[in-house]
């Protein structure tokens, strides 16, 4: 229990569910569990990609527009799903764990506050700064203003957003994967119509453009968020949320924030990472832009694929370490590290090998292909270290144990921004920008690993036998 959480009379009882995942075999267990995470995972990146296929049908001005926001909305995407949201299942799953019923279900509505206010930060960001920030990334003429119709309708519904990934890491923190993929998978099927509807327009409903898009895209968040909302406040999860006598905790937003604020910072590494490239990129014209934008989709793919482990792991590892069982979390981050390296450098070898494939999907201009076509080629090797960083992020978010996926991600953001700015400087093209973009995931990757086998979640390091001694340390 964390001193600065209120005790309870007695131990609550352990639920079905939580007792699974302190002593169910671990592989089946994660592969059951992980499997409908992918699955909602991949929805919500398919929602994204849909739209981008369709505006990709309006030309590369609309294409390039919207690869200048896509940055912006996968930091809002990654930190309500990734950060903040692995801060709200971590602290969940760390109350159940320790039998601490009353703080789970209290962390509930705390979660949902943070996250509301999170999105009302990133509506008044965008709206303010959104112009500045994307002709810096260098966006101009039709691109610019097409990126900022998108953004402002975008960031209109931030808080829908946010609401939504802060209910699904819910019940993600009791172990429960179903409930999200369903209303996730559901909500992506219905965008395959709205989406094109929205932007093209039919029958009575005009042409909207790339504000079609975005419109359609925050449909499927407020109808997503009011199912998932209406489940938790069902009590049909193993939390019974209650605003009958709420009252703000300090203890518990620090419980979130703690370890939502430090994954928030690698967060906002990675996207800056992105924008960086972009920003470099745009020195080679718009269609540079959009071919390295339609390109490192494939990246952000990886990350709900990833999730797709890491957030029952995140559950797994949360449980573990409440209930004072820290070899059990370091097995299960162990087996799926394993799964996620081999995942993602299999999709990494392929798409090096065909990056065509990938980019026809978007846009048949050979401007455009040519340049993803080299980032796919210097990146895609790599892909194998940025599934097995990220990974271990999400390991780290279950232990509570931040400071080392921090500093991973600070330095992917060293290497990837100096490296490709000097790059530049040394006129080594687009080729040396992207070359610097891999080298930064192999830093990650191999910076992640280090610190976990060196026992960072018990203390100081002490590769390469850490673990086996501070696991003794923290046993006594």
């Amino acid at each position: 229990m964390t001193p600065a959480s209120r005790p309870e009379p007695a131990a609550a009882p352990l639920s079905a569910r939580t007792r699974e995942l302190l002593e169910a075999p671990i592989a089946p267990t994660l592969l059951r569990l992980g499997a409908p995470n992918v699955l909602v995972m991949v929805a919500q990146a398919a929602a994204g990609l849909i739209e981008t296929y369709f505006i990709g049908k309006l030309g590369v001005d609309a294409l390039s527009g919207v690869a200048l926001v896509f940055p912006l909305v996968m930091l809002m995407q990654m930190m309500s799903a990734g950060a903040i949201g692995g801060g709200i299942s971590s602290a969940i799953a760390r109350a159940l764990g320790a039998r601490r019923r009353e703080d789970a279900d209290a962390l509930v509505l705390h979660a949902l506050l943070i996250s509301a206010l999170f999105g009302l930060v990133f509506t008044a960001a965008a709206w303010l700064g959104g112009a500045a920030l994307y002709r810096q990334m260098g966006g101009t003429g039709g691109a610019l203003r097409v990126a900022l119709v998108y953004s402002g309708w975008v960031f209109s519904g931030a808080v829908l957003v946010w609401l939504f990934n802060a209910l699904a890491s819910v019940l993600r923190g009791t172990g429960n994967m179903a409930t999200p993929a369903a209303v996730t998978c559901i909500g992506t099927l219905l965008l395959v119509p709205l989406s094109p509807a929205l932007i093209f327009g039919i029958g009575p409903i005009p042409a909207l453009g790339v504000a079609g898009g975005a419109i359609a895209l925050l449909l499927y968040y407020l109808l997503g968020g009011a199912w998932l909302a209406w489940y938790v406040a069902s009590g049909r999860g193993v939390m019974t949320p209650r605003l009958r006598g709420f009252q703000l905790r300090r203890p518990l937003l620090l419980d979130i924030l703690r370890v939502g604020l430090a994954g928030a910072v690698s967060t906002v590494a990675t996207n800056v990472s992105i924008g960086i490239a972009t920003a470099l990129t745009g020195a080679y014209g718009t269609a540079a832009i959009a071919g390295y934008g339609t390109a490192s989709r494939l990246e952000y793919l990886l990350v709900p694929l990833v999730f797709g482990l890491g957030g029952p792991l995140v559950a797994m590892v949360g449980t573990a370490m409440g209930a004072q069982l820290p070899q059990r979390a370091l097995r299960a981050t162990w087996i799926a590290a394993a799964m996620a390296v081999l995942m993602t450098e299999a999709i990494g070898l392929v798409a090096a090998a065909y990056p065509a494939a990938w980019l026809r999907l978007f846009s048949e201009d050979p401007a455009v292909i040519a340049a993803g076509s080299a980032y796919l080629r210097a990146v895609g090797p790599c892909y194998g270290f940025f599934g097995l960083g990220l990974l271990l992020y999400f390991a780290s978010q279950g232990a509570g144990r931040l400071k080392w996926p921090v500093i991973g991600n600070l330095a992917r953001l060293a290497v990837a921004g100096l490296g490709g700015w000097l790059a530049a400087r040394a006129g080594w093209g687009l080729p040396g920008v992207f070359a610097a973009q891999g080298a930064a995931l192999v830093v990650y990757g191999l910076l992640n690993a280090a610190a976990v086998a060196g026992g960072a979640w018990f203390g100081p390091i002490g590769w390469p036998r850490g673990n086996a001694r501070l696991l003794r340390r923290h046993a006594a």
